[in-house]
C-alpha cells in the first residue's frame, strides 16, 4: 500500500528505512522523500512510527 503517492513510497519503504534506523518522520523524508511534497502522507509515517516504536518497547 502507498503511503506517499507523490513519490510512490510504500508502507514497506517506510519499515525498511525505519529498520535501517531512522526515528523521525525527517528521517523517512530524507531517505524516501515521502512528505517533502504535499505532505499528506505525513501522519500515516508518523502513525508507522509510533507502532513501530511500540513494538520495540513492548
Amino acid at each position: 500500500m502507498y503511503v506517499c503517492v507523490c513519490r510512490a513510497v510504500t508502507e514497506n519503504d517506510v519499515h525498511d528505512c525505519i529498520a535501517g534506523g531512522a526515528t523521525s518522520a525527517k528521517q523517512v523524508r530524507d531517505t524516501t522523500g515521502a512528505g517533502s511534497d504535499c505532505a499528506t502522507c505525513v501522519r500515516k509515517i508518523c502513525a508507522i512510527l509510533r507502532a513501530s516504536q511500540e513494538l520495540t518497547t513492548a
